[in-house]
């Protein structure tokens, strides 16, 4: 197929995949469309690609693409090919989030929706997917309610609900620590959730709240936080941020020397935050929702060695494997069902398990029915200033099992109604 008839097919637009243009990734490839009237088979992904998240957004998408190229090499879907369409929901704007939902489905007519890093627009892209009964799959939000109070019958997560994380390393915290907590927590969806599944462990365990703050998303400047953090004498100082936000306010914490009168942790944390610190401010107490070492897991070396390849030679992240498992989730249910219809794939996706080769995890790893949460494993450790090689920067402690730490069904507040 020329390219020029391929610019049409995808309505002339940018696609951003890491610099490459999607017009010269479908020529190269082997497996073009085999008619010239067929349509290919369109992934869209709404993500964050600029401001304080633009680095996991575009981690993520790099995973979905390196999925595409995988699942074109193995036949495409439904014998057709796969093409990935991205569009900038920007890290803050929610109403940019839906319009870009919108495009996706009503002009580019894409067959499967992914995103979104913010869990704000997470939610928001539920909404507008379940309306148009496109099959979404939500790769980096995590506010329960997207699996929870307010889940979809069209919408599945790839990434933990924040239960799932405070409740893997809570009791850790608590008794090895201290029971005293500040909370400095990102002022959305995202933060307020993480700091309740620890309010919500810290009074099971007889625990004090000794304080809280919460942040802009996008603050630069921390230290009226950090100030009032130390004033309140605390064992743990949990920070709940992420992305640019993450760095900028543990930078800062090392700086007021934060670290030598409390213990610094939280839940989610990830390695483009540990990659971007200096490594005196490589500290504390986390949670990793995916590793990249993991000598004894089939498969990840593999994954490891292809993503390096397009990625500047850097190892993969927990991103990276958030857009490639929701990718392939698209490809695995929709050719085993032989179907591209969102009910018979969510249906589909009820208990289904995720291969070895797309888990890259040592447990089995699968969708709940219920709810439509993946249950993974978490990765429970510290931070560490320099590992055995450059990019080892995180020590896992402990691997706990999703299903373990998750609430069960009847707690979420999830109910799922299914179209007639």
């Amino acid at each position: 197929m020329s390219g020029d008839i391929i610019n049409r097919s995808v309505g002339r637009r940018r696609v951003l995949q890491g610099g490459l243009a999607i017009g010269a990734m479908q020529v190269t490839s082997p497996f073009v469309v085999k008619a010239l009237g067929e349509q290919p088979i369109k992934i869209g992904l709404d993500n964050t690609f600029t401001g304080t998240y633009a680095e996991l957004g575009k981690n993520e998408q790099i995973g979905c693409q390196l999925a595409v190229d995988e699942i074109n090499k193995k036949g495409g879907i439904l014998g057709r090919q796969v093409v990935l369409l991205s569009e900038d929901s920007t890290s803050t704007n929610t109403g940019t989030a839906v319009q870009k939902a919108h495009k996706l489905i009503e002009r580019d007519r894409v067959n499967f929706v992914l995103g979104n890093v913010n869990s704000a627009m997470a939610l928001a892209i539920g909404e507008v997917t379940a309306q148009a009964g496109v099959l979404n799959i939500v790769t980096g939000g995590h506010t329960d309610a997207v699996t929870g109070s307010q889940c979809h019958w069209n919408v599945f997560r790839v990434c933990n609900t924040t239960r799932m994380e405070t409740n893997s390393v809570s009791k850790l915290l608590f008794n090895k620590f201290g029971k005293r907590w500040y909370f400095i927590t990102p002022d959305y969806a995202f933060g307020h959730t993480l700091q309740e599944g620890f309010e919500a462990s810290l009074k099971k365990f007889g625990g004090t709240e000794v304080g809280a703050s919460l942040t802009p998303l996008g603050t630069t400047d921390f230290s009226s936080y950090l100030i009032k953090a130390q004033a309140a004498n605390p064992d743990v100082i949990i920070f709940l941020h992420a992305g640019q936000d993450m760095i900028n306010a543990l930078k800062q914490a090392v700086q007021f020397g934060l670290n030598k009168k409390a213990h610094i942790a939280g839940a989610q944390q990830e390695l483009e935050v540990l990659e971007g610190l200096p490594p005196n401010a490589r500290i504390g107490t986390w949670v990793f929702e995916w590793y990249w070492n993991q000598p004894n897991v089939p498969h990840v070396k593999e994954f490891v060695a292809a993503i390096r390849k397009i990625n500047g030679g850097k190892v993969p992240t927990a991103r990276h494997w958030f857009g490639y498992a929701a990718t392939w989730t698209c490809a695995l249910i929709a050719n085993e069902k032989k179907s591209l219809d969102a009910r018979v794939l969510a249906k589909g996706l009820e208990g289904f398990t995720l291969p070895p080769e797309v888990a890259l995890m040592p447990d089995k790893v699968f969708y709940r029915a219920g709810d439509h949460q993946l249950m993974p494993d978490l990765y429970v450790g510290h931070a560490v200033e320099h590992g055995s090689v450059p990019e080892d920067l995180f020590h896992v402690d402990q691997i706990v099992k999703g299903i373990d730490v998750a609430l069960p069904v009847a707690e979420t507040g999830c109910h799922i109604k299914w179209p007639a």
